[in-house]
């Protein structure tokens, strides 16, 4: 790994990073999250709680804490940016289930959101019923600060969406080994969000999925202590 390279992980007095999707003012949250100034919205995407309990009912014992630790992020952004509103960009739940597997802790820590401020669940292929009782409004798809906040992507390169969905990651070579980081994509048309959830994987963002989405191959914005622009020729597959 580069000097050049692990500076990605240095401390910034700006940790976020500010671009521009469709003209349109997006700040880029070093925990995944996407900040609208405009319409004073936190929007995050894929958080996909109680997967660690989906897991373990088939048999893959994980450390029952995602959801945990999810909530816990959420939380300390609302509370560092007083948003009038939080959008939840699809598959918030893991499976058709999850919400009966949510601890009372936890689906009392949503309503308390959806008390204080609006919350917007997008439906995804994971929660298609979107909401249910934890409080706030689901809708397949919605318009905010001149943007179109959906789940999955549209097929080919538009102008002006916000989506989720491919839990787009990158992944640098160096010297001295090779860094993978979650990571925003965009090519200043278009923005995909990388999953909020603890446990949520992540798809290497030269992988084929994503060669329509862009008129011009994407940046990665890589997450760590700040968010770095990685340009698309730095960008390495996952596998020779």
């Amino acid at each position: 790994m580069t000097l050049a390279d692990a500076a990605m992980l240095a401390p910034a007095a700006d940790s976020a990073l500010t671009i521009r999707v469709a003209g349109v003012e997006a700040t880029l949250r070093p925990s995944g999250a996407l900040w609208l100034a405009q319409a004073q919205m936190l929007v995050v995407a894929d958080l996909h709680l109680e997967k660690g309990s989906s897991y373990a009912a088939r048999g893959q014992l994980l450390p029952p804490y995602d959801t945990l630790e999810t909530l816990d992020r959420l939380e300390r952004e609302v509370a560092a940016l007083s948003p009038r509103s939080v959008v939840f960009l699809g598959d918030t739940l893991h499976d058709a289930q999850a919400q009966s597997r949510l601890a009372a802790t936890d689906k009392a820590r949503l309503h308390a959101l959806s008390e204080r401020l609006r919350l917007i669940w997008i439906r995804g292929n994971h929660d298609p019923d979107g909401a249910g009782t934890l409080g706030g409004e689901t809708m397949e798809v919605m318009e905010a600060a001149g943007l179109v906040l959906r789940h999955d992507p549209s097929p080919a390169p538009v102008s002006g969406e916000v989506a989720g969905h491919l839990h787009p990651c990158l992944r640098l070579h160096g010297a001295a080994g090779s860094l993978r980081r979650r990571c925003f994509a965009s090519d200043g048309q278009r923005l995909i969000l990388p999953a909020f959830g603890a446990y949520a994987g992540g798809l290497n963002l030269l992988d084929s999925a994503f060669t329509s989405l862009f008129a011009t191959p994407p940046t990665g914005y890589a997450l760590g202590r700040r968010v770095t622009a990685v340009k698309p020729q730095r960008l390495r597959p996952d596998r020779a």
